[in-house]
């Protein structure tokens, strides 16, 4: 994930634009391509919170009063399933109501305090919030209250919320009212003109351009209920289309839900807490995805990255394959559809090349900034025929390979080409725009890239994971085209992927420091640096087999392993800093990524030792959520991991995490042409006695499965399948 990508790499975001997330109080929804960001008690009281639609922010507040007075908040809870955010309120004892015209003032009436509940829903649903408002009178007599919503859109730029500051903005238009609705309209230097509707019902007694106001009398032990829905950019009226009220659009987001459900596998164990992180885990998935029309794509993150990224969801696609492979199959899909198709260096775009981020907001339009379509990443491109070939290995859809194939070709040549632009035989990085992304790897902090004694390493840079990925899209592209009848041109695609691996070992390995340095620079020299990115090695299969154990060793050391995971840096390295983004924290998925490689090469305790780490850090985090990043120090005693301030959460990449560390520990693979689904020593972590998969799909037919700890070895039992699929356990 990048770093604030309209500020200069030396600058830090303001404090007006993360003072939301490091309060630690912030509530999330997301649908498509809107999302909200509000407070714990789901208010938009200034900051970066609001109702964000296509990278613009369509409310910028949006707050609940009554009697003049804030309600106070007794709980709020997101459902299980993320689908909606409810919150209880109470009053504090109010004064008498004033009514909206001062002539119709009724009587003195004082609310006691704690008399008034207040229950609010709220989902998103296709561009639209809705919100339920239920309120109960617990009084033994009647009570007046004047229930005001007040409301604003800015039409922020989403990086203007982050903190961008722009010379000139364009036109707010003046509210157009009707009786139970307004609508709010910016017109944009791009001459997109951007819209909110908010409409309420019952109608308020007074609506302006600001607030909603409703004159209520709550009989003693009454109740009512109001209801609102926010649109972004709504269709204009009179639109043929049938309006869906609350109910039915959150009967309409219920049934997309258990459709999801319904292709995917279903993990539960003998470990509750595990059960629920796992839970939570598919949950923040499901709602990252946003329906496309190659389908479903994870979106990187909330609130920054709440859009299409390359590399974010190729690696997120591959840690959620076995348990749902509509998303590896979408993901290749979008990025083929938009991948580069000529010379660009005001966005980094060369042929063959995959995306980095797309964005959709005025500032992209405009060129502002550069991430319309930016593709500043070495190596999405690569990752993207791993993923095929991970996809044709997992699924057996040949017709969906046989269609990319040429977006395949095209990124093969770009590997050989300009991302080898020096022929050397390694992959190498240099951005084009100035403002562009210094560092293109997965750590692409303007410092992540440096020597042993902290200077910088100038381009171009060969990062060691660089290699390992274009080693794997060799090979994978050697499966697919064996597949596709090509075996000439496979052993080619071989030959080529073993030269590299020989001349990488050659290079990179360091037997001093026990691991691959960590890049080359511009002049070849090695950046002798222990940084996790040399376990990629490990999960790409790059590394020889007799550097496995050393390299396992070496991350596993104190020094790089918190009790948390591992961490990006070891402590000690010249950068190294607990806090920082990139150079001593731990990301999840960094972690699944190194486990993954070493349970390829069969050292699958290992993998159990991270995993582990990593579900005890999901365990003491809200939610069981786990974050984007979160600090490196180590783990003490009654204590959880230390948050990092403006870590995305929920973050696709670190949600998919228990998915890919699962998969590593049981050994699981699967063989379509024999419809056969394998599984290679496996090992259950610690905290598992019990394990069991269902509705695990291959082809027509499934597989439900149950593994258990015996005597310290795994016992597996078939429960059910249909469709021939075969359980094959492979032991010793």
């Amino acid at each position: 994930m990048d770093l604030p990508s309209t500020l200069p790499e030396h600058d830090e975001l303001p404090a007006s634009a993360t003072t939301a997330l490091q309060q630690g109080h912030s509530t999330t929804l997301k649908h498509g391509d809107s999302f909200a960001l509000a407070d714990h008690a789901g208010e938009l009281t200034g900051g970066a919170e609001g109702l964000y639609h296509g990278d613009t922010r369509h409310l910028s507040r949006f707050s609940l009063w009554l009697n003049g007075q804030r309600p106070l908040l007794l709980s709020a809870a997101l459902l299980q399933n993320n689908a909606a955010l409810s919150c209880d309120l109470t009053n504090a004892a109010l004064p008498p109501a004033a009514s909206a015209a001062p002539e119709q003032r009724p009587p003195a009436d004082t609310v006691p305090e704690d008399m008034l509940h207040l229950r609010r829903s709220r989902f998103l649903w296709q561009g639209t919030w809705y919100e339920r408002l239920a309120i109960r009178n617990f009084d033994d007599r009647p009570h007046r209250i004047r229930l005001e919503l007040r409301f604003a859109a800015d039409f922020a730029d989403l990086f203007e919320a982050r903190g961008a500051r722009r010379a000139r903005r364009g036109t707010l238009h003046a509210p157009s009212l009707g009786a139970d609705a307004v609508q709010l309209a910016y017109t944009g230097l791009d001459g997109t003109l951007r819209r909110t509707r908010l409409r309420f019902d019952p109608a308020p007694a007074l609506l302006d351009g600001h607030r909603a106001v409703w004159e209520l009398t709550l009989p003693a032990r009454g109740r009512c209920a109001l209801f609102v829905e926010i649109a972004c950019n709504p269709p204009a009226e009179p639109d043929c289309r049938p309006r869906l009220g609350f109910g039915q659009a959150l009967r309409a987001g219920r049934r997309w839900l258990r459709q999801q459900a319904s292709r995917r596998a279903h993990v539960s164990s003998s470990n509750d807490i595990f059960n629920e992180a796992m839970r939570r885990a598919a949950a923040d998935l499901t709602m990252l995805l946003t329906e496309t029309p190659h389908g479903p794509y994870p979106y990187a993150g909330i609130p920054w990255y709440s859009t299409a990224f390359g590399r974010d969801a190729l690696i997120t696609a591959w840690h959620m394959l076995w348990y749902d492979p509509a998303i590896a199959r979408g993901v290749l899909g979008f990025l083929a559809e938009n991948q580069a198709t000529a010379h660009d260096p005001a966005t980094d775009a060369e042929p063959g090349k995959i995306l980095h981020e797309t964005r959709q907001g005025e500032m992209a339009l405009l060129g502002e900034v550069p991430f319309r379509r930016y593709y500043g990443s070495a190596d999405a491109t690569p990752l993207f025929v791993m993923l095929a070939g991970a996809y044709l290995d997992r699924s057996g859809d040949l017709a969906t390979l046989r269609r990319l194939w040429p977006n395949i070709e095209a990124a093969l040549r770009w590997i050989e080409t300009e991302g080898d632009a020096d022929g050397d035989g390694f992959q190498e990085y240099r951005r084009k725009r100035p403002d562009g992304l210094l560092n293109q790897g997965w750590k692409d902090s303007h410092d992540a890239i440096f020597h042993a004694d902290g200077t910088i390493a100038e381009g171009p840079i060969a990062l060691v994971e660089l290699q390992a990925y274009a080693y794997a899209a060799w090979q994978a592209a050697a499966r697919i085209l064996r597949a596709l009848g090509e075996p000439a041109r496979a052993a080619e695609y071989e030959a080529r992927a073993a030269s590299l691996r020989l001349a990488f070992d050659a290079a990179f390995w360091d037997e001093a420091l026990g691991t691959y340095v960590l890049a080359l620079d511009g002049q070849k020299r090695p950046c002798r640096v222990r940084a996790s990115n040399a376990g990629h090695a490990l999960f790409a299969g790059i590394a020889l087999p007799e550097r496995a154990a050393q390299l396992a060793h070496t991350l596993l050391d104190p020094s790089f392993f918190t009790g948390w995971g591992i961490r990006t840096i070891a402590s000690g390295e010249a950068r190294y800093n607990p806090m920082s983004y990139h150079n001593g924290s731990v990301w999840p998925h960094d972690n699944a990524l190194i486990a993954e490689g070493f349970a390829r090469y069969g050292l699958r305790e290992a993998a159990s030792q991270v995993f582990g780490a990593i579900f005890d850090a999901a365990t003491a985090s809200d939610q069981r959520r786990l974050p984007e990043l979160f600090c490196g120090f180590p783990r003490r005693r009654g204590q959880g991991p230390v948050l990092y301030p403006v870590a995305c959460s929920p973050q696709a990449w670190a949600a998919s995490t228990p998915f890919a560390l699962l998969r590593a520990c049981i050994g699981l693979g699967f063989d379509p042409a024999r419809g056969r689904v394998e599984f290679d020593q496996p090992v259950l972590p610690r905290f598992l006695h019990g394990l069991s998969l269902h509705n695990l799909r291959l082809g027509e037919g499934h597989l439900d499965i149950a593994f258990q700890r015996v005597d310290g070895e795994v016992a597996m039992h078939v429960l059910g399948r249909s469709g021939g699929v075969q359980a094959v356990l492979q032991i010793g």
